[in-house]
């Protein structure tokens, strides 16, 4: 697992599969300063007892009071997924994260340094470096559209002889005919 950081996680214990960064920003006005950080304390507590919980924190921008984040750090996606569909989560948590600015929150972790440095953990992994867990067709392939024993990251190395990055071919079904199965 990641942890033992400032951060609140190291990649050198990390689990199998990619851990997840969940980074919410709110504009929060001065008048409602104090209520917003006990009730973001209050949301991290019903998260942290959610299984697949590394760690997490608060904070405000020290130049723009009104800037403030909330980030969390889980084992997996699916952890992140399952913790929000939980009824404590919904109750205790859901209510402010809604409030966070529209934009992307979940991250893949892809590279990380423990608190001490490079090489302080005992890991032989370079610097805490892992590959993503993101499809390099992602952006291409639809929900319920692909399917393979192993899907292929955006940041795996091409495989030998390989036009595309697709597990397949250079097909976007998988068989190297571009979709036509009709053959």
């Amino acid at each position: 697992m990641l942890h033992g950081s400032a951060s609140g996680f190291e990649p050198s214990t990390a689990p199998k599969g990619t851990p997840m960064l969940v980074v919410t920003r709110y504009r929060v006005p001065p008048d409602d300063a104090t209520s917003f950080r006990d009730q973001a304390h209050d949301a991290l507590v019903v998260l942290s007892q959610q299984p697949g919980w590394l760690g997490g924190q608060v904070g405000r921008a020290t130049d723009d009071p009104e800037a403030w984040v909330i980030s969390t750090v889980w084992r997996d996606v699916g952890s992140y997924r399952r913790a929000l569909s939980a009824y404590d989560v919904k109750v205790g948590a859901v209510p402010l994260l809604s409030r966070a600015i529209d934009e992307p929150t979940a991250y893949e972790v892809l590279a990380a340094v423990p608190a001490g440095g490079p090489g302080t953990s005992g890991d032989a992994a370079p610097a805490g470096v892992s590959g993503s867990a993101r499809a390099s067709d992602a952006d291409e392939v639809g929900l319920g559209s692909a399917a393979a024993p192993t899907v292929r990251t955006d940041t795996d190395a091409p495989e030998p002889g390989r036009q595309s990055g697709r597990p397949g071919g250079s097909g976007t079904d998988g068989s190297g005919a571009d979709g036509d199965r009709s053959t």
